[in-house]
């Protein structure tokens, strides 16, 4: 592999552990760890940390899918223009 597909996979191996840990911060740490902590607030009706658990983590990772389709789409963009350049199209 070229120093530049390296590069490449380093920053989507970056992305893809921040999407990991924003998914594990939510599921488990609103989910479990700071529900009483959060059921001090309501959204809706409903104790925060309840609504987190049942509904706010899937809000959460849709919301990643579209983060990470973003961020790819940039990386794309970025190493694709220079490997274009270097191989002159």
């Amino acid at each position: 592999m070229s120093n530049h597909s390296n590069a490449y996979w380093k920053a989507n191996l970056r992305l893809i552990a921040l999407c990991l840990t924003l998914w594990g911060a939510v599921s488990y740490g609103c989910g479990i760890l700071f529900v009483e902590q959060l059921n001090h607030f309501s959204l809706g009706g409903y104790k925060l940390g309840f609504w987190f658990a049942q509904q706010g983590a899937m809000y959460a990772f849709v919301a990643l899918i579209f983060f990470y389709n973003w961020r790819v789409t940039k990386l794309d963009q970025r190493y694709r223009a220079g490997r274009d350049t270097r191989e002159g199209k």
